[in-house]
């Protein structure tokens, strides 16, 4: 009988089996879409979308809306549409926090110069129930906003991985 402790720790390992054919499955690449680093004022992290549209010269302005047409362009609408929701989104934040951290500076600026502490924590504590309440309107319609622009760019989206799908069932054998 062979004692574990005796087997050599050196023993040629087994080959790894090749592959003898190619991948028989056609699959769609993956995406890789990428997430940057938080922005510094809004707090949120862009996504920058491996398969997103260049963006359109700043002077230059199509004259004929995109929803004027179906078909081909309704993939380039959902990507445009996606990154017109991220900047939406953005730009309030960005705006919102701006105001917000310039209030708050406002507020503990206007302290007298001796305040411990808990008149510190008083201050701010104030400060955040009004803000909250003063924002509350503001926050319900860009949230009503936010949530219309949302569906209405997961629906496009849904449409148009369903335009895919029956294009690859009825024309299977053409290439993509």
């Amino acid at each position: 009988m062979v004692r574990p402790s005796s087997l050599s720790l050196h023993a040629p390992a087994l080959p790894r089996p090749t592959p003898t054919h190619a991948r028989q499955f056609h699959a769609s690449l993956s995406r890789k879409h990428l997430v940057g680093p938080p922005d510094p004022i809004s707090h949120l992290r862009p996504v920058i979308y491996d398969d997103a549209p260049p963006p359109p010269a700043p002077s230059v302005r199509h004259p004929y809306s995109l929803r004027e047409f179906t078909g081909d362009t309704r993939e380039y609408q959902w990507k445009m549409q996606r990154q017109e929701l991220d900047a939406f989104n953005h730009a309030f934040w960005l705006e919102s926090n701006s105001r917000f951290y310039a209030a708050k500076e406002a507020v503990l600026e206007s302290l007298p110069e001796g305040t411990g502490p808990e008149q510190r924590e008083a201050a701010l504590s104030a400060f955040y129930t009004r803000w909250v309440a003063q924002e509350r309107m503001r926050l319900d319609a860009y949230d009503a906003e936010w949530r219309k622009r949302n569906w209405s760019t997961i629906i496009l989206g849904a449409r148009v991985r369903y335009q895919e799908f029956m294009s690859r069932i009825t024309n299977p054998f053409r290439g993509s």
